[in-house]
């Protein structure tokens, strides 16, 4: 009887998901630090939420009929019958953390940002992931139009910094009154046309009728074109607040466009919306972020009414857009200095060696299971150190060690007593050196 073969597991990360290498970790970081910079700079607090929410805090905010809520979700019963979903952005959980932890009673605006993961069972393609990267900046407590100006000056000056060739896509969508009155003359417009529309527009026509504006099918595309814009729609609150962003983004001498298409996909907006766009070749533009005013949210979810701003972007986009780019990333600075040990005794003098610099602050690389010194050399040029420690035998008789300078093959013999100041003392000139041929 022939042996039943095993199915072999195929070993790889979920549709949609991917590993981040320490290859592609510099532009990462570059990314991060920007928006740390920015955070601070401009006023902002680090905010880290849950990646999981209760379900019911998405359905109130991003809203029931959203393509997000009711075909992109992770949601999941636990065993205790909690409804809990991955969550698909991070704004519903901010002002979620808002009312719970009281920030209502610090000074407003509480200005927040914030990094990580976000999940949506989309159609994986280029630049988007079912796992993706965002970040994001939110005010909350303050509805002055300066506020919404200050959040498009960070989306746009943020990316400009990163090396993007950025226009702001602005509009207004008014608040729940007078966007009531315009959707009844937007439905009026759509129902006389609905023969012309995708499957999808069909369906969203009754429950999301904005949406129909961004559709990317071409035939939806040009019924917008001629739909009627709500700017026109607007009550004279909504369009002073409007005209003043406008007016501060002028004297901020921000790029931006008027874009009546700018409606964002997300039921909790209000006033002003924008999206950040990159100019690409030939003038094609990709859209990396967005965001808007959400004055309605927090009284939404239990909390008291409160006027609030912000935007995210995607990192994943971001970075995509940067590696075509070919904009260069500074890699991490290389270890300073490998430890490299012959013997028993010699591996034992090199333990303590590595544990006293690092505690000095030196970046020491090394491998203690490698006997051969030619195998540590080579595997202190692959990790790119500046300068190579040499002990053997010999050198732990005499109390000295071998310093070996990595990029001229040089080796001088010193007092061990003495490693800490004459690293120190080369580092910094290797240091000044890098600067001068910098300049």
């Amino acid at each position: 009887m022939a042996k039943k073969q095993s199915k072999q597991i195929k070993v790889q990360s979920v549709k949609g998901m991917r590993d981040i290498l320490p290859g592609e970790q510099p532009s990462w970081d570059l990314v991060r630090d920007k928006v740390k910079n920015f955070g601070q700079n401009y006023g902002f607090e680090r905010i880290d939420t849950p990646i999981l929410e209760f379900t019911n805090l998405f359905k109130r905010t991003v809203g029931e009929n959203t393509d997000i809520v009711s075909k992109e979700m992770y949601s999941f019963v636990t065993l205790g019958g909690d409804k809990l979903s991955l969550r698909p952005e991070t704004t519903a959980s901010v002002a979620r953390s808002y009312i719970e932890h009281g920030m209502l009673n610090l000074p407003q605006p509480v200005k927040l940002y914030y990094l990580g993961p976000q999940f949506r069972h989309d159609k994986p393609q280029a630049g988007r992931y079912r796992q993706f990267w965002q970040f994001g900046f939110e005010a909350i407590g303050d509805s002055d139009p300066v506020i919404d100006a200050e959040l498009i000056s960070i989306s746009y000056h943020l990316l400009k910094e990163i090396g993007l060739d950025i226009e702001i896509h602005v509009n207004s969508i008014g608040d729940s009154e007078c966007r009531s009155h315009y959707l009844k003359v937007l439905k009026q417009y759509y129902q006389g046309h609905r023969k012309d529309l995708c499957a999808d527009c069909k369906d969203r026509l009754n429950k999301n009728t904005l949406r129909l504006l961004d559709c990317k099918n071409k035939k939806c595309e040009n019924l917008a074109a001629e739909a009627p814009q709500i700017i026109d729609h607007l009550c004279d609150e909504c369009k002073n607040h409007f005209m003043l962003v406008l007016e501060y983004l002028d004297e901020l001498d921000i790029k931006y466009t008027l874009n009546p298409k700018i409606v964002r996909g997300l039921d909790y907006y209000t006033k002003t919306t924008w999206e950040i766009m990159e100019i690409g070749q030939e003038g094609k533009l990709q859209a990396l972020g967005g965001g808007g005013r959400y004055d309605d949210l927090i009284s939404l979810i239990g909390g008291r009414p409160t006027p609030a701003v912000g935007f995210a972007m995607g990192i994943d986009r971001v970075i995509a857009k940067m590696q075509e780019l070919k904009i260069k990333v500074d890699k991490p600075n290389s270890r300073d200095i490998y430890i490299a040990q012959l013997g028993i005794e010699a591996r034992k003098k090199a333990l303590n060696l590595v544990e006293e610099l690092r505690a000095t602050g030196f970046q020491v690389a090394s491998n203690m299971s490698k006997k051969g010194l030619k195998d540590q050399l080579e595997l202190a040029n692959k990790k790119g150190v500046k300068y190579t420690l040499i002990i053997g035998q010999k050198e732990i008789s005499d109390s000295t060690i071998l310093i070996r300078d990595m990029e001229s093959g040089v080796q001088e013999i010193i007092d061990i007593k003495k490693v800490k100041n004459e690293i120190r003392k080369r580092l910094d000139s290797y240091e000044a050196k890098s600067i001068k041929l910098k300049k």
